[in-house]
């Protein structure tokens, strides 16, 4: 794929790739608070976990707050403590019947206990500037999927991530380009509402130009 210049999008099949410098900016970020959805497991690969540790410490790097489900297992837990242990701080919001499971973290700066894994969304949502996904399983597509419909129906404008690891959402994108959009049900404007990267400082910085 073609290198972009700062700010510019290729188009990959009708979902945006950004190509950034590797120096991340030094300019203060419009993003204050991130949303990540990721997995409640780990996954095979450890690329998963060592990114879950490297956005959690990204975070704390640049001042932005981390907004996650509040969990304390799988890639949630490593994001989060990844994110504590470099002085940053995260809020989690996570529903009382999971909390009740002993799946939440105690350790995070703010736990926001909710009844329903809709409000659970919406609080996190809420509390977010801009979302990004990591590799994770059915409750993460779930998310990033929730959040780019809200996109699409204008019910928001915060720009969404997705941090493609050892190409895990391959598969995935294809779907969206050859068969959701290349059968008429999506437009190629909704799914260039999806920024893709497999570098979490790419990513940060392109969608950092989108926020209003």
């Amino acid at each position: 794929m073609t290198l972009c210049e700062v700010g510019e999008t290729v188009a990959s099949g009708a979902v945006h790739v950004v190509f950034l410098p590797m120096t991340p900016s030094s300019s203060p970020s419009p993003i204050t608070s991130l949303c990540v959805f990721c997995g409640s497991r780990q996954g095979k690969s450890p690329a998963f976990a060592e990114a879950a540790m490297h956005v959690g410490r990204t975070l704390a790097e640049r001042g932005i707050r981390l907004v996650y489900g509040g969990g304390s297992v799988g890639l949630m837990g490593i994001l989060a403590d990844a994110c504590l242990e470099a002085g940053g701080e995260v809020t989690g919001v996570i529903t009382r019947h999971l909390m009740n499971r002993e799946v939440g973290h105690a350790g995070v700066t703010d736990l926001i206990l909710v009844d329903t894994m809709l409000e659970r969304k919406s609080r996190m949502a809420e509390h977010s500037d801009a979302f990004v996904s990591l590799p994770g399983g059915i409750g993460t597509l779930d998310e990033l999927f929730e959040m780019l419909t809200w996109t699409q129906l204008h019910l928001h404008s915060k720009p969404n991530g997705l941090l493609n690891i050892n190409g895990y959402y391959d598969p995935m994108l294809t779907f969206l380009r050859d068969s959701v959009h290349g059968q008429g049900f999506a437009d190629a404007e909704h799914l260039e509402n999806l920024i893709v990267s497999d570098r979490f400082e790419n990513l940060l910085d392109g969608m950092a130009i989108l926020v209003h």
